[in-house]
């Protein structure tokens, strides 16, 4: 069995980075006008570097079947999360132009990118981060269609969104795999020319370095964002006990049911029980914002079962691995 415990340390360094980037705003160290430019190079250069790095070489993204089904419930899922998120939200009282939608949003997609990859890779090992990566392809997908088109009431699909640095490194990783080419460029180089080791290994060392970084980063980032987010918007109990329904009673109980259920592959039920544990993702915030949703709400859910989830967290995760089958 999955000890508590060690889901607890597995965890704790993600939630102590969010609580370092909070002091480091709070004292000044991190200051506003840092973040566009720290978070375009986490989003468009560290983190797509992190994606190939765990992409290339590994064996459990060879199966056609571990993609196509990570592609296909990291798209509904999350739609599955906003349906319920849409009906409790009616019942809450929420129409469309008082928060409905951005209640059913928020509350209904689980953070599935930094906060999610440390504890996948300290529970499960780098062959669940890279089906995460691949799992992630279809979130994407699902936020940027069926999420841009609830939250702006309209019928468009933002696909020039998709076209970004993390969806090219799942996309050529997954395909530089299944041509085989990774092989060449994935240590340890046996059949390898004295000339292309010298020029593939220091290439993936770099990458490897400029990757590991990504997750620290934009976690301490995120932490900092909060703690103006908690400061700026005042809590609403009826929004806090409603988006944590959804997030850590509702969601969890639809995704760890397709992890028992359906004929997946074993690292994919992995990263299902660590995703069904996870608090609300940030994307909602923005889309709030861009789209004429209301971001007060979004910023309470998030912050709200952030906080939540490192109690809730370990047990989902240690019942669900249970209930499941997983061994650790």
């Amino acid at each position: 069995m999955l000890s508590a415990k060690l889901v607890i340390l597995s965890v704790l360094p993600a939630y102590l980075l969010i609580l370092a980037g909070a002091a480091l705003r709070q004292f000044g160290v991190l200051n506003r006008e840092y973040d566009k430019g720290v978070m375009h190079v986490v989003f468009h250069v560290m983190y797509p570097c992190l994606i190939l790095d765990k992409i290339l070489g590994s064996e459990a993204v060879r199966s056609f079947s571990s993609v196509s089904w990570s592609v296909f419930l990291g798209f509904a899922l999350p739609i599955s999360g906003i349906a319920c998120g849409w009906v409790v939200g009616k019942l809450l009282g929420l129409e469309k132009g008082s928060g409905q939608r951005t209640f059913a949003l928020s509350s209904g997609v689980q953070n599935f990118g930094y906060t999610a990859i440390p504890v996948v890779q300290q529970l499960w090992g780098m062959g669940a981060l890279s089906v995460l990566f691949v799992h992630n392809l279809g979130v994407e997908l699902a936020m940027w269609s069926v999420g841009v088109m609830l939250m702006s009431g309209g019928n468009r699909i933002e696909w020039r969104k998709l076209i970004n640095g993390p969806v090219f490194a799942v996309v050529g990783g997954l395909l530089l795999v299944a041509l085989k080419v990774d092989r060449f460029l994935t240590p340890p180089l046996e059949h390898a020319s004295e000339i292309q080791i010298c020029l593939i290994a220091p290439m993936r060392e770099a990458m490897k370095m400029l990757g590991s970084g990504a997750f620290p980063v934009a976690i301490v980032l995120t932490g900092a964002m909060m703690w103006e987010l908690v400061a700026s918007e005042r809590p609403s109990l009826k929004i806090i006990l409603g988006g944590s329904l959804v997030r850590f009673v509702i969601s969890p109980l639809i995704i760890l049911s397709a992890a028992k259920f359906l004929p997946l592959p074993l690292v994919l039920k992995q990263v299902l029980v660590v995703q069904s544990a996870m608090p609300a993702a940030m994307t909602p915030i923005l889309f709030a914002r861009i789209y004429g949703g209301r971001p007060g709400i979004a910023v309470q859910i998030v912050v709200a079962t952030t906080v939540i989830s490192l109690l809730t967290l370990p047990w989902i995760i240690t019942w669900g691995t249970v209930w499941v089958g997983l061994k650790p």
